[in-house]
């Protein structure tokens, strides 16, 4: 908050989705969006054994039956001046230990994030939405259960 005489001002807060989080350093400013934070926790999500995928909701499968692929799918951000909160809706694989894959989630989630952007992160939010199992007649087809 700012004053202005005796009177408590607010100040305008900048546009969290433009510009959540920067850095002045020497040679500049650093801005770095929440759509990099959201694909940084996507792919980092989806390097986690015991992970089948994302889930997207409906516009999101809309997307992937016309072949586009996102990495921000199923993650949502929240970043703050200096810290990240995110919700990862994620499918699990049929067979895994789910709080074992979702304790993994969180640290690999956290810890990638971290390293990236020197955010610290707050919390890592991992909500299954359904467990993924191989077909008895196709080995290769994933069935989801919801």
């Amino acid at each position: 908050m700012g004053k202005a005489g005796d009177i408590d001002v607010e100040e305008p807060e900048k546009p969290s989705i433009i510009v959540p989080f920067e850095t002045d350093s020497e040679t500049g400013l650093v801005k770095i969006s929440e759509d990099v934070v959201s694909v940084i926790a996507g792919i980092a999500t989806t390097e986690v054994e015991g992970v089948a995928g994302m889930s997207g909701g409906f516009v999101g499968g809309i997307s992937e039956m016309f072949g586009k692929k996102s990495p921000q799918k199923g993650v949502k951000v929240e970043v703050g001046e200096r810290e990240a909160a995110v919700d990862l809706y994620i499918v699990i694989e049929y067979g895994v230990r789910i709080p074992d894959v979702a304790q993994k989630v969180q640290e690999n989630v956290k810890q990638a994030i971290e390293s990236m952007t020197s955010l610290n992160v707050v919390e890592v939010n991992v909500h299954v939405q359904g467990v993924a199992f191989r077909s008895p007649n196709k080995e290769d087809e994933i069935a989801r259960v919801r």
